[in-house]
């Protein structure tokens, strides 16, 4: 029998990990905006005062982004409710938090249980509550937002989790806040969402994340590596496997959405939010196997206009250069990433799946297509 190979072997280049200080790509580029040449300081967001306690609102807040950042508004001494339909568990102890702070954290989470989408129920009950700030998490659409700002004249700030899928792709990178937007994305409600806070007498902020990673992902980023490098699988990566793109942890953009609440200079901003580094397919999956502390994989590179998946997605990434700069959220916020890659994928594997928890059980069947023509190919 012969030994899997790759389909399209390419000459891969010495380094894996490139600096989000790269000004330009494929072109010259640069984010030209005034805030990088001089370095701000961060307004006390970070550290409230027991007089700038707010009642906030989160959208969301029992699956991922949500259950860390409540975690940190509750120690910032603010009053905290989360709405959601009550479906999952208002609250969730986290792997490696002691019980004593799991229950100081439960015991002052509030829950409003209700549906987003019923509009009139969103209107009376956010304004019998009054909250000073929303965060929303989980908003896709802008008539999902509208109900809120309507409910709440008094705003005093609308912070939304919007995502860097909304610039149109361009050959030019990284992706700045000024750059281009493409109003046909699958991410076009939330474009739509930021025209909607534009366009009202509100103060609001929009954070643009590329890729989230971390412990509890609900989408199969780290874990789809995991999953082949458990179980001892080459890894099939799509073209030459030097496509760059970029990871940002969930504990970094959790510090993130804290740095732009209250902050004059947040305000009616957009913020780019990920990790400082930009990584290739195939330096991801070897930086993935060092963090789960598995051999280096063997990765297969294979054309993907040879197969069909049918409804299935072969590989959780999109096929091409994608990452954004982070710098003006580092000079105007004072904000700064905690987690380099290996450190923060690392995170997650320990308190993830490393402990044999994960949200997707493994399906290799489009692997087994990929790596079944690699063996009849070279056989």
């Amino acid at each position: 029998m012969s030994k899997l190979v790759v389909l399209q072997p390419t000459k891969q280049p010495p380094i894996s990990l490139l600096s989000s200080s790269l000004s330009h790509f494929n072109g010259t580029k640069l984010c030209q905006i005034q805030y990088k040449r001089k370095v701000y300081q961060p307004k006390g967001a970070l550290h409230v005062a027991a007089s700038s306690t707010k009642k906030i609102l989160i959208m969301g807040g029992t699956r991922f982004i949500g259950v860390f950042l409540s975690r940190l508004l509750v120690k910032e001494g603010h009053q905290v409710t989360l709405f959601t339909r009550g479906k999952a568990p208002v609250t969730q102890q986290l792997p490696g938090e002691s019980d004593s702070d799991y229950a100081e954290f439960k015991s002052k989470i509030l829950h409003l249980k209700g549906d987003r989408m019923d509009f009139d129920f969103v209107k009376s009950s956010l304004y019998a509550e009054a909250y000073d700030v929303v965060y929303d998490i989980n908003g896709r659409e802008a008539a999902e937002v509208e109900p809120i700002l309507d409910a709440l004249p008094n705003l005093e700030q609308f912070i939304y989790c919007s995502s860097a899928g909304v610039y149109l792709k361009s050959d030019m990178l990284p992706h700045c806040e000024i750059d281009a937007v493409d109003p046909k994305s699958r991410h076009k409600g939330k474009l739509n969402t930021e025209s909607l806070l534009e366009s009202r007498d509100v103060n609001w902020t929009s954070v643009r994340p590329v890729y989230i990673y971390g412990p509890l992902n609900y989408n199969p980023v780290e874990e789809w590596f995991f999953h082949r490098l458990k179980a001892g699988r080459p890894i099939p990566i799509p073209n030459s496997g030097v496509q760059i793109t970029q990871l940002g942890h969930v504990k970094d953009l959790a510090t993130a959405f804290i740095a732009v609440l209250g902050n004059e200079k947040a305000s009616k901003q957009v913020f780019n939010i990920s990790g400082e580094k930009y990584v290739t397919f195939d330096g991801l999956a070897k930086a993935c196997a060092k963090a789960g502390g598995f051999p280096e994989p063997e990765i297969v590179h294979y054309n993907p206009k040879e197969f069909d998946f049918g409804k299935k997605k072969a590989f959780p990434f999109r096929d091409q250069h994608f990452f954004a700069s982070v710098e003006k959220a580092k000079h105007v916020l004072g904000w700064k990433p905690e987690f380099g890659l290996v450190e923060g994928l690392t995170d997650s594997y320990n308190l993830d799946f490393g402990r044999g928890t994960f949200r997707k059980e493994a399906d290799f069947s489009t692997d087994d297509m990929i790596l079944g023509k690699s063996f009849v190919l070279q056989s």
